[in-house]
């Protein structure tokens, strides 16, 4: 890939602890907010818009709307004209949007993109609101025992790590108690108020009860209202040029993107003679790696990973290289995740800290990235931070895809 390809010029998040619906506010306020909010950091007005790219999993389910990629422009009347395109990808529909705007970029068939992702999951009762997600999985081949299915789902992965090498759940709590942290310095996070104690990160069935299978609370992200927005432009764009864009720019370095199977119980048997038990996310990881120029992780200052649950940040520790497949609780237990330390995992939060609405999440990622190789990072920078990488992915990790982001 070619490094001077794409920019990032600025982007912008909405707080991930508002309730649109308390609010009286619906998916057209949340998209006006966050086109505004990104082309206003952006430095760029919605005349220098060519292509919008919407990334969104449940409208329908959660809000009865549809065809949200005509969203933007029906509230900003400036985006009037622009093509735009709705992306769905379960969790990964952030990600999506982002891999079609820049090919789109790339081609030379437009200079500049606007890549939004919305997701409303606080309009229905968190018991509906689980079932609304389960749309993810193999419906009707998977999952059918399941009160909670994506608990039931990860819980498996668990199950699989426990049956390969070994599983302590106190170091799955440990990251849990990390992003918390992390999630308690974030302005932005959903969690950042949450009041928590010591005993919510242990086997206490009040602090930290069961919810489906092995996981408990502090193991399972919650439902999200939330947006996030970025533009992206190719290096010889004239606002590059202008100089009001020059401080607030990182490049997107390389990117991987694979997709299996929906069923877990398809990738975990595929897998059970592989040393990793995701290969196809160790190969989508190499692949942004690879297009990036760089030979493992210790190229990189930071990570902001998928982790919906716990043990898909456990996953992603050893299926990133952190340490050799089946020993992540080494990283956990070294101190190496913690800002500071080796390679800072999740320096925003992460999902279980940040939240998780759903088809904005991929691009919250990218956006914390952003900041963190251009010093915007607040209260959650990594010093120094140069290059970063990020793991998005839908389903039972069906849909995957990375970034490697830099200067």
């Amino acid at each position: 890939m070619d490094t001077d390809a794409i920019r990032v010029i600025g982007g912008y998040q909405t707080d991930f602890a508002r309730n649109l619906t308390k609010e009286g506010l619906d998916v057209a306020d949340l998209t006006r907010e966050v086109v505004e909010g990104t082309l206003a950091d952006a430095g760029v007005t919605p005349s220098d818009i060519d292509v919008v790219h919407v990334g969104n999993a449940f409208g329908q389910l959660f809000t009865g709307q549809g065809h949200l990629g005509a969203m933007p422009a029906s509230v900003v009347p400036g985006l009037w004209g622009a093509p735009a395109t709705r992306h769905e990808g379960a969790c990964a529909s952030g990600s999506l949007a982002l891999l079609a705007a820049m090919a789109d970029l790339e081609s030379g068939r437009y200079d500049c993109a606007l890549v939004v992702g919305v997701e409303l999951e606080k309009t229905v009762p968190g018991d509906l609101g689980a079932q609304h997600m389960g749309a993810a999985a193999w419906v009707g081949h998977e999952g059918s025992d399941a009160k909670f299915m994506w608990p039931y789902m990860f819980g498996k992965i668990a199950d699989e790590y426990e049956r390969r090498f070994g599983l302590n759940e106190r170091h799955l709590w440990s990251i849990a108690e990390l992003n918390a942290r992390n999630a308690a310095r974030n302005p932005l996070a959903q969690t950042r108020g949450w009041d928590r104690t010591e005993a919510s990160f242990t086997d206490d069935l009040v602090a930290n009860p069961p919810v489906e299978g092995r996981l408990r609370k502090a193991d399972c992200g919650p439902l999200t209202d939330g947006a996030a927005g970025v533009v992206l432009v190719r290096a010889d764009h004239p606002v590059l040029r202008s100089g009001g864009a020059t401080s607030n720019q990182s490049r997107i370095l390389g990117w991987g993107h694979r997709t299996v199977g929906l069923s877990l119980e398809d990738k975990l048997s595929c897998s059970a003679d592989d040393p990793y038990v995701a290969p196809h996310v160790r190969a989508t990881i190499r692949d942004a790696f690879g297009r990036a120029g760089i030979d493992g992780v210790d190229a990189l200052d930071l990570i902001e990973t998928h982790d919906c649950f716990t043990v898909s940040e456990y996953l992603a520790i050893d299926h990133f290289g952190i340490t050799p497949p089946g020993e992540s609780w080494r990283a956990v237990e070294n101190g190496d995740l913690e800002i500071g330390g080796r390679i800072p995992v999740n320096p925003s939060g992460g999902l279980l800290g940040v939240g998780h609405p759903v088809g904005a999440t991929g691009i919250r990622m990218l956006l914390d990235c952003h900041r963190q190789v251009t010093g915007r990072a607040g209260a959650n920078q990594v010093p120094d931070a140069r290059r970063a990488a990020m793991l998005n992915f839908g389903g039972s990790t069906a849909t995957t895809a990375s970034f490697v982001i830099g200067q």
